[in-house]
């Protein structure tokens, strides 16, 4: 079931190749379920609330923010 402010299964489809690679440089698990992961960073940045305020269906807020923080060390958030 898609929640508000999810991406749709096309919009997943353009974006998801602009993600990094699944393995990171420095070893460690890869997420889960990158799609989640992305829609819990877009939740937190649609709502405003803090990332504390996650909703748990999205899991641990600390690996959301990790992995927005990841993608922001990227340089993902600076495409256009």
């Amino acid at each position: 079931m898609r929640r508000r402010y999810e991406l749709t299964d096309r919009e997943w489809e353009v974006v998801q190749m602009f993600l990094p690679p699944v393995r990171k440089s420095q070893g460690g698990r890869p997420p889960k379920n990158r799609r989640q992961m992305l829609n819990a960073v877009l939740w937190v940045a649609r709502t405003g609330a803090p990332w504390r305020d996650l909703p748990d269906y999205y899991g641990p807020w600390s690996s959301v923010y990790s992995f927005f923080w990841r993608l922001q060390k990227a340089g993902i958030w600076d495409e256009s």
